[in-house]
């Protein structure tokens, strides 16, 4: 068996871009280098810090991982870019073959295994970012849990990972995804506007000790939802905030 190297910096680290994948008009996928036989050292659901000086200022954002944790040689970052979002758009200004200072990974919002058989997830927006790898760590190592997603957006074309939700639906039966959009096209299938109360009764699981939730978005509409959650039966512990 291969012993791996277990990655984790508390000083900022050169990281090699090698490859970029666009995934919506807004949104890309950066890969970056690992030695062969090294992985990041978390959780799914754990976070890395970009590092970056932008007008003379050093500033830091916390991202999470969207590749499996254990993968070995490279990780991923699914980052979308904002006007008023300087690291987002510096990563987006990065080329191939440039190098990109970060550190961690740090404790998040995580997915421990054997914490909860029904887990919901809200999202808004880049909100499915930290969510995207605890789904897929336990869609890929078939762990016991039934897994309802709510994934809120503007538009259509918002939708960040629209195909691997719809696989998923197809080949997971214990993967349930409901989407919610704010502008929805003619003949839209899903719930339209805001994620309300009868949204989340009906798409989510219901409160209980084996069920636990997963929250994140914009701001307002975290609040928001987490005291809606509140009000419809769900203690605070079960409501992770990643």
């Amino acid at each position: 068996m291969v012993n791996l190297t277990r990655i984790k910096t508390k000083t900022p680290s050169p990281y090699k871009l090698t490859h970029i994948e666009t995934n919506t008009h807004d949104t890309k996928t950066f890969r970056f280098e690992l030695p062969v036989d090294a992985t990041l050292d978390m959780l799914p659901g754990d976070f890395l810090y970009v590092h970056a000086t932008i007008n003379g200022k050093q500033v830091k954002r916390a991202y999470t991982p969207s590749s499996l944790p254990d993968t070995t040689g490279f990780f991923d970052l699914t980052v979308k870019r904002y006007e008023s979002g300087s690291v987002s758009k510096y990563l987006h200004d990065q080329q191939i073959g440039e190098t990109v200072l970060m550190s961690g990974p740090n404790t998040g919002g995580h997915w421990v295994n054997g914490m909860a058989t029904r887990l919901g997830f809200v999202a808004g927006g880049t909100g499915i970012t930290p969510m995207i790898s605890i789904i897929r760590w336990i869609l890929t190592n078939k762990i016991d849990a039934e897994l309802f997603l709510i994934f809120a957006n503007k538009t259509e074309a918002d939708i960040i990972f629209r195909q691997e939700w719809e696989r998923d639906v197809r080949d997971y039966p214990n993967f349930h995804c409901h989407h919610v959009l704010e502008q929805p096209p003619p003949g839209w299938a899903g719930s339209t506007g805001r994620v309300t109360p009868e949204i989340l009764r009906h798409h989510l699981p219901a409160p209980g000790p084996d069920t636990n939730l997963f929250l994140c978005g914009p701001p307002p509409m975290v609040d928001a939802l987490e005291t809606t959650l509140k009000e419809l039966g769900y203690p605070e512990q079960a409501i992770i905030l990643p």
